[in-house]
């Protein structure tokens, strides 16, 4: 049996390991049909905006010894001009939630194929609030209504569609989690 460790990332070899899990979770790395059964994640980041990112708050990680298996970036706001096509969701954002309301992005959670189906996910998300509800007041993500594994996790855990959209022919989900 695994011993999974849930920490935040310190070292620059974990966040080399979440680059790595973002390449072999793309979305383009697999059909439609293994999207929908797996899941996939859309975006990736450098290693160096990954380090900006972990700079101003460490991200969540998921680690089997040494090996990261598991993430859920954190994604402060002050990051939204990093990413191009997150622009659109931080635009939505601030229409959505109270101007009063602290929150904070899940950049993105993928789980090591090797580790589905073992509560990877709810635990990576426990800590995520352990963490970090004491500075926020909910976290925020988004889902594409395609992603149905993930969508349906996510709500599993507590999250609620608070808006839909639909972007270059993909419908998207901005689901929330409140801490209040």
């Amino acid at each position: 049996m695994n011993t999974i460790l849930y920490c935040r990332a310190n070292l620059l070899e974990e966040l080399e390991q979440i680059r790595e899990l973002q390449l072999q979770n793309s979305s383009s790395q697999f059909s439609t049909e293994e999207k929908t059964k797996e899941g996939f994640v859309t975006v990736q980041h450098t290693v160096c905006l990954l380090e900006k990112m972990n700079n101003a708050c460490k991200h969540i990680i998921a680690k089997d010894h040494t090996k990261v298996i598991g993430f859920a970036l954190v994604m402060l706001p002050s990051f939204k001009a990093e990413i191009p096509a997150l622009q659109p969701l931080f635009t939505r954002i601030e229409q959505l939630v109270a101007r009063e309301a602290k929150y904070v992005v899940m950049g993105q959670i993928c789980i090591s194929k090797d580790y589905r189906k073992q509560g990877v996910f709810r635990a990576l998300y426990l800590f995520y609030r352990e963490q970090l509800h004491g500075e926020f007041d909910v976290l925020i993500t988004e889902v594409a209504t395609l992603n149905q594994r993930s969508l349906q996790a996510h709500q599993a855990i507590g999250f609620k569609i608070i808006a839909t959209y639909l972007e270059h022919d993909l419908e998207w989900n901005i689901i929330q989690w409140n801490w209040k």
